[in-house]
């Protein structure tokens, strides 16, 4: 969220359109807190050391005195409402100070539909879809059954809360196992992102994975990480349910691929929804799954755009069109707007049908300078401040 929200600030406040203001969204599920931030905060490395700043933060005397005797030079390089304090404000507050509210928020409150549907009664434009589908596709098992009922290709899946986990213990394993089999997918239902996501292949390792993701502690065990394979930084948030697919993999098919296609959406003179696909990026992952890394952070990840669906270009332009109505049908099923992403595992056959098998979707994914959807709208001729005025405009239309 910080990597994608410093960038689309530095984006846009580059341009000569707009005026944007940092604010940092902290506190707890049942009470948020938002604090307009300096820039120097804004350049922290991560959301822990900007918490730790607001909550510690100080100004020496004699800082203070340089501030008010370069007033003169900050008020003509920035904006009016430039402060050197982090200051907490009501969504009341800044509904009042700002047009339109651009969400970098990965996870719950941004991507479930909850805060948005706080914008709304204020009246305040932001982007991102309608809370309905948020609700829907923050859901990773419940997105997986709509998609299902809707005729689409999912893994088979299957949930497990932590209530079931302490009735019935090793039992679970044993229906997982009957169930989907091994190798598997283990990961969180609730998450944006590839934390806790984990290629199982054996039952020592499904009943390790389920003792860490239900535990009530925050440390991990080593001799969980080493069961898992976990690397001593990854990431690991205890939850109480989680989901298994069955892990998808090439079968007959002359090429396999995972894949991740992003979108816009416009309207038109007579305020008619329009889709905008643009063309999927190949995501090259060095272990399987895409880590966090290699989805957001600068050189750790490999995306090809566009995508190999075939070795000649006319061939591969007829796959694409049809990995790409797919990516359509699916987005106008689930209610998407504004601007999201895709990720999806394609199969391609001899005689050019395809498989779209879905992993998710991200309804307010990554803006980091990595992510791969600047690469799909720079071929669409836009630039990445392009890509933002249209997110930007939609959202700023949208009824």
């Amino acid at each position: 969220s910080v990597e994608s929200g410093r960038n689309v600030f530095e984006k846009l406040a580059s341009s000569q359109k707009y005026e944007p203001i940092p604010v940092f969204l902290t506190g707890n599920p049942k009470d948020w807190e938002f604090y307009q931030i300096p820039i120097n905060l804004l350049l922290k490395d991560n959301a822990d050391d900007i918490r730790n700043k607001i909550e510690n933060f100080r100004i020496t005397g004699i800082l203070d005195q340089i501030i008010q005797e370069g007033a003169n030079i900050t008020a003509k390089y920035t904006s009016p409402d430039y402060d050197f304090y982090p200051r907490k404000i009501t969504l009341e507050k800044l509904a009042q100070k700002v047009d339109f509210a651009f969400l970098g928020l990965h996870g719950r409150p941004g991507e479930d539909g909850s805060l948005i549907r706080e914008l709304q009664k204020l009246n305040l434009p932001y982007n991102g879809p309608d809370p309905d589908c948020m609700e829907l596709t923050i859901d990773k098992y419940q997105t997986n059954q709509f998609l299902k009922q809707q005729g689409f290709l999912v893994a088979d899946h299957s949930f497990i809360s932590q209530e079931q986990f302490k009735k019935e213990n090793t039992s679970v394993v044993q229906k997982i196992e009957n169930q989907i089999g091994y190798p598997l997918v283990a990961k969180p239902s609730d998450d944006g992102c590839s934390s806790a996501v984990k290629k199982i292949d054996n039952s020592k390792q499904l009943a390790e994975y389920m003792e860490v993701i239900f535990r009530s502690f925050p440390q991990l065990p080593d001799l969980s990480q080493y069961v898992l394979s976990m690397s001593a930084t990854e990431e690991f948030p205890p939850k109480d349910y989680f989901m298994v697919e069955q892990l998808v993999e090439k079968g007959n098919a002359e090429r396999f691929l995972e894949i991740t296609g992003g979108l816009l959406t416009h309207y038109d003179d007579q305020n008619n929804l329009h889709y905008e696909i643009f063309e999927p990026s190949e995501a090259l992952a060095e272990q399987g799954i895409l880590s966090l890394e290699e989805k957001f952070l600068a050189g750790e990840g490999q995306n090809i755009t566009p995508a190999r669906f075939a070795d000649d270009h006319e061939t591969n332009k007829l796959i694409s069109d049809k990995v790409k109505q797919v990516l359509k049908d699916i987005a106008i099923a689930t209610g998407i707007s504004g601007y999201s992403r895709i990720d999806a595992f394609v199969r391609v056959y001899d005689n050019h049908e395809v498989d779209v098998v879905v992993i998710e979707i991200n309804t307010l994914p990554g803006l980091t300078p990595a992510t791969a959807i600047f690469h799909q709208a720079a071929l669409n001729n836009y630039r990445p401040v392009d890509f933002l005025n249209k997110i930007i405009t939609f959202g700023s239309q949208k009824k």
